[in-house]
C-alpha cells in the first residue's frame, strides 16, 4: 500500500498537539516564519505569507503576532496532518484553517518540535497566508456544526 501524505488524527492527538505547541510558545521556543517561499513568485500577492500577516497585523511584528495567533488555535480550526516529503525525518506538518472576520479565511500549516528540556524547542510557520480556495465545513473534522 502506498504511503499517504495527509491523514486526519484523532481529536485527542490534536489536542495534545495544541497543548505542546502552546506550552513549547510559552516557554521561549524559536518561532521562524517563512516569509518567502519559492512558490510565492508565481502566486498572487494577496495569497502570500508576507502580505497576509502584514494585512492582519499591520502595526506589530510578525513573530510577535504568530505567536500569539498560534497559541489561539483550537482542534475545531484543525484540518489535517501532513508528513513533510521534502523532510520526512522531521515531523508532521499541521494544517489549521482560521476564519478572520472581514478579512477572509487564513490557511495556516505548522510544525512543532519539542528538543529538549533545555528550551530547545521550536515552532515552524509554512503558511500563514489567505486560502486560495475558500473553506468548507468538511475540511474541519472536528468543527462542532
Amino acid at each position: 500500500m502506498p504511503e499517504t501524505r495527509a491523514r486526519i488524527e484523532s481529536e485527542l492527538d490534536v489536542r495534545a498537539y495544541l497543548q505542546d505547541l502552546k506550552y513549547a510558545l510559552e516557554h521561549g521556543a524559536k518561532l521562524t516564519f517563512q516569509e518567502e517561499r519559492l512558490v510565492d513568485q508565481h502566486r498572487d500577492q494577496r495569497y502570500t505569507n508576507r502580505f497576509t500577516v502584514a494585512d492582519l497585523f499591520p502595526d506589530e511584528s510578525p513573530v510577535t503576532a504568530l505567536k500569539r495567533e498560534l497559541q489561539k488555535l483550537t482542534v475545531e480550526e484543525y484540518m489535517q496532518t501532513v508528513k513533510d516529503l521534502r523532510f520526512p525525518k522531521r515531523s508532521e506538518m499541521r494544517e489549521f484553517g482560521k476564519v478572520y472576520d472581514g478579512k477572509g479565511d487564513v490557511y495556516i500549516k505548522i510544525r512543532v518540535e519539542l528538543l529538549s528540556e533545555y528550551g530547545n524547542h521550536t515552532a515552524f510557520v509554512m503558511s500563514f497566508h489567505y486560502a486560495t480556495i475558500p473553506f468548507t465545513p468538511d475540511m474541519f473534522p472536528y468543527r462542532k456544526q
